[in-house]
């Protein structure tokens, strides 16, 4: 019986099954998902069938990727009204898109489809039914899970966890927790955390030099010696390996013991 987290799927469907295959997940064990399941990667419409059929055994959490993609449809799903539109015609759903598509472009603050992930999916067969069902999917997934390991409190989350938002900064920052906990990225360990306990998060590449998690795409470990706080970024930018970065990779870590494995 292991406790397992993955993070920052991104569409590497591959990967994702070859770790499967690896870590030997069964019955008894417990798969937990931080996150991040498409976009950037190759194959978004199969991680997505993967996560609208996985066994009660895996627990998905939500990552900012997968909230836009809810966002994004939720748009479509509001002018659709306006519409005579038959959800399940392929055909209404393109015309659906390329309407909502037009509206954005008016609008500059309007990020409507950044990765093009429902282009993507709707090129390759995906109607409106089928996208609503998985942005209701994606509105139904947890922000965080809580857990003890060896006496420890540990908070698997996509980003960084905070008990709450109570300097003026952070409320600029962030408009709530849960922004906090999909989109921290070094003031996850910095202003975030939990005393006496270890958060497991994502979000920021450990193969992209430039952020505080760097460790050329092997997992990042930081501990705070006078919080006792222990924190683990585990997103190794594994669709990162489409764009050239030989060092990118997927990770998968084990609570009790705090072993990685590595695709």
């Amino acid at each position: 019986m292991g406790s397992y987290v993955i993070s920052d799927i991104h569409g590497c469907y591959d990967e994702l099954i070859r770790m499967l295959e690896k870590i030997n997940l069964g019955d008894s064990d417990t798969l937990i998902c931080a996150g991040d399941y498409i976009d950037k990667g190759p194959k978004n419409a199969e991680v997505l069938e993967w996560i609208m059929n996985v066994p009660p055994n895996v627990i998905l959490l939500r990552g900012n990727h997968d909230e836009d993609f809810a966002q994004n449809i939720e748009a479509m799903r509001i002018i659709s009204y306006k519409m005579d539109l038959d959800r399940d015609s392929l055909q209404d759903t393109k015309t659906l898109y390329r309407s909502m598509k037009k509206l954005a472009k008016k609008d500059a603050s309007v990020k409507f489809d950044r990765c093009e992930t429902v282009y993507e999916l709707i090129e390759s067969g995906y109607t409106f039914s089928r996208l609503c069902a998985v942005a209701d999917r994606i509105k139904n997934m947890p922000y965080l899970y809580e857990t003890e390991v060896s006496g420890r409190k540990c908070i698997v989350v996509h980003a960084g966890y905070i008990r709450r938002l109570d300097t003026p900064e952070l409320k600029t920052r962030y408009s709530s927790r849960e922004e906090f906990y999909m989109n921290a990225r070094g003031d996850g360990f910095t202003d975030g955390g939990i005393m006496h306990g270890m958060v497991v998060a994502g979000h920021t590449p450990t193969i992209k030099e430039e952020e505080f998690a760097y460790n050329d795409g092997w997992v990042f470990r930081r501990y705070d010696e006078e919080r006792d706080f222990l924190f683990y970024d585990i997103d190794c930018g594994c669709w990162m390996r489409y764009t050239g970065k030989k060092n990118a990779r997927l990770a998968c870590f084990r609570l009790e013991d705090e072993k990685v494995f590595y695709v």
